[in-house]
C-alpha cells in the first residue's frame, strides 16, 4: 500500500496541482465560436492563451485574445493589425496599408470593402479577423480601438481538434 501511494498517488496529485495552477494563473483555454479567423483558426478549435504575455512585446500579425467593450466584454480572438500611433487604411479591394505601405497578409481572405482610415491612439490596438468577408471586427465597430488593458493574452497553441494540434500563426 505504501508503494502505491509513493509511486502513483503522490506523483498524480502533484501533476494535477501543477496543471490546475497553470490553467488558473498562466494559461487560459479559449474555444473559438465563429469562422472570423478561418483558415488559421476554425470554429470549435480550442486554444491555449498565454496570460503572462506583455503587450509591449506584441508584433503586427500576432493573434491575441481581448475583451471588447462594444460586444459586452465578450472574449474575441483576432489578428493584431494596427499598433499605437499608426495610420491604417483599408482600400476598396480589401488591401490594408500601414502608414501608406501595403501590408502583406497571406493569411487573410480578400473582401471588397468601402475605403476606411484608422489612426490608432496611444495605448490602443486595432484588430481584424483573417476571414474578412464574414469577420465582425474593428472595421465595423463604433469604437474600433482596443485599449491595452483589455488585452488578455497571446494565442500559443491549438490543442483540439487533435488532427490540427500545434502552434497557431
Amino acid at each position: 500500500m505504501r508503494y502505491l501511494i509513493k509511486e502513483w498517488v503522490v506523483p498524480i496529485t502533484i501533476a494535477l496541482v501543477i496543471v490546475i495552477f497553470l490553467n488558473k494563473f498562466i494559461f487560459i483555454l479559449v474555444t473559438v465560436p465563429t469562422g472570423s479567423m478561418e483558415e488559421t483558426i476554425m470554429p470549435g478549435d480550442r486554444l491555449y492563451v498565454n496570460e503572462l504575455f506583455k503587450i509591449e512585446d506584441a508584433k503586427r500579425g500576432d493573434i491575441l485574445v481581448f475583451k471588447s467593450d462594444e460586444l459586452e466584454e465578450k472574449r474575441l480572438v483576432k489578428r493584431l493589425i494596427g499598433l499605437p500611433g499608426e495610420k491604417v487604411t483599408v482600400k476598396t479591394d480589401g488591401s490594408v496599408y500601414i502608414n501608406d505601405e501595403k501590408l502583406d497578409e497571406p493569411y487573410a481572405k480578400e473582401a471588397e470593402y468601402e475605403e476606411k482610415e484608422f489612426t490608432v491612439p496611444e495605448n490602443s490596438y486595432l484588430f481584424f479577423g483573417d476571414n474578412r468577408p464574414i469577420s465582425y471586427d474593428a472595421r465595423y465597430w463604433e469604437n474600433p480601438y482596443i485599449n491595452e488593458s483589455k488585452i488578455i493574452g497571446k494565442v500559443l497553441f491549438r490543442f483540439f481538434p487533435f488532427n490540427r494540434i500545434g502552434t497557431v500563426e
